[in-house]
């Protein structure tokens, strides 16, 4: 059982830190820090402003203009007349208001509806945004924690190997082994060094991804605990979890939207050849101090009617964007279908993944188990003249190689859950916190 002890010293060691991250911490440090998600956020921001410029396009529009002029008039008249010339200077102030309200403009009521949908596509741009930063948090997250692992699995099994190593060097001192035990041990020491190495470069970089996350420089994160289950998808029918998908995934959300948005384009389109009905209301005064002959004016006038607009041709411009958004909505059909058959897709291969992961896991405990019984029986049989040395070493590098795919399972697992989840539609911070208690 000495090896038990040397792997769990090393895990000891690594602690030093007063408090550690769990992952629902990171997560909110990336919400608050990570640029692709705040880029995210101000499209939902902009997003949200078509609907008032769509209710816009059904208020009324007031227009208010006033101007000051100053004249200088010189008139001499050539001939007989009565009326008299010379020269008129005066100022001539005023100002006009305008109102004018949309009676019948139906693709200003189609712009509204359409305004709606952007809304309603952003608001599923922005939920995708938010499921996808949960799952890179979480990759990101078990990425550094498996690159730990890599790193304390290398130098337990580095000890270990020293042991061994100093060992065959005092057995061949002694007589009772060969050169060969001690070369065999030296070079799989050698190996595991280099491997140390590689795995704590691989460990920085782990880290400076989940910084870049998160904008925090790295600090020690919660491990997996004993409140780790393994837990079967509920309900545990793929199918079910397919249905789900098809109504709530904000991917397949978004090209919904933009099929009927492409819908919306073709009627407004066409729509163009309608006439259009305004209410329109002007009011103005107008004030000279001065005119022609040397009298002033003060003058009002307000009027009120109706205005009818009949397109009659536009050059074909109208024909020919009615074609291209017809176009266009065969294309967003078309990518509705892909839409579906991916989601699907990935919702299966998320459930296969979680229903996959709890036997590959389950099988690697068994097989920790049995990597553990074998590297005592080989340490055994080593005393006793049965194993060589190379035994106890490749015994020693199962174990090490186990431990090391059971704790990436685990981690691989508790993805599929969450890929599992988001497949569904149904991912966010309350299934995040679920995950997290999984950790200590």
């Amino acid at each position: 059982m000495k090896i038990k002890s040397i792997f769990l010293a090393s895990l000891l060691s690594a602690g030093g830190y007063t408090h550690a991250a769990d992952l629902l911490e990171t997560f909110r440090a990336a919400q608050a820090s990570d640029p692709v998600f705040a880029s995210a956020r101000a499209a939902q921001q902009v997003g949200q402003e078509k609907l008032p410029q769509g209710r816009a396009l059904l208020m009324p529009t007031v227009n208010l203009s006033a101007a000051s002029t100053f004249n200088d008039n010189n008139i001499q008249y050539l001939g007989k007349t009565i009326f008299p010339g010379g020269n008129y200077r005066y100022n001539n102030n005023g100002y006009n208001l305008s109102l004018s309200q949309p009676l019948f403009r139906w693709q200003n009521w189609l712009a509204y509806n359409e305004a709606e949908l952007q809304v309603a596509q952003t608001e599923a741009q922005f939920r995708l945004a938010e499921q996808d930063l949960v799952l890179r948090t979480a990759q990101a997250y078990f990425d550094v924690l498996i690159a730990q692992d890599s790193v304390q699995l290398a130098d337990a099994q580095k000890n270990a190997i020293t042991e061994q190593l100093a060992q065959a060097k005092r057995n061949f001192e002694v007589g009772t082994a060969t050169i060969t035990d001690s070369q065999e041990a030296q070079a799989r020491f050698d190996l595991v060094r280099a491997q140390e190495i590689a795995a704590q470069n691989n460990l920085e970089i782990k880290q400076r991804m989940l910084q870049q996350l998160t904008n925090i420089p790295p600090t020690e994160l919660k491990r997996l605990g004993k409140a780790f289950k393994l837990l079967t998808p509920q309900p545990a029918n793929m199918d079910k979890w397919i249905e789900d998908a098809q109504l709530s995934n904000p991917q397949l959300a978004i090209a919904q939207a933009a099929t009927q948005l492409a819908d919306k384009e073709v009627e407004r389109y066409r729509a163009a050849h309608y006439p259009t009905l305004d209410l329109v209301v002007n009011y103005g005064k107008n004030y000279a101090n001065g005119g022609t002959f040397g009298v002033g004016t003060d003058s009002r006038n307000t009027n009120i009617g109706v205005q009818l607009n009949i397109p009659l041709f536009q050059g074909g411009a109208v024909n020919s964007k009615w074609r291209e958004a017809e176009g266009n909505r065969e294309r967003a059909k078309a990518e509705l279908e892909n839409a579906r058959r991916t989601v699907a897709t990935q919702t299966s291969l998320a459930y296969l993944g979680v229903v996959s992961g709890i036997a590959q896991v389950q099988a690697l405990q068994q097989a920790l188990t049995s990597s553990e019984s074998l590297l005592e029986a080989s340490k055994l049989g080593h005393e006793v003249g049965v194993r060589t040395n190379l035994d106890v070493l490749n015994a020693q590098q199962q174990l090490f190689a186990t431990r090391r795919d059971l704790y990436q399972a685990q981690y691989n697992y508790l993805l599929s859950q969450l890929r599992l989840r988001a497949a569904a539609g149904a991912l966010g911070a309350d299934e995040l916190t679920q995950v997290n208690q999984a950790l200590y």
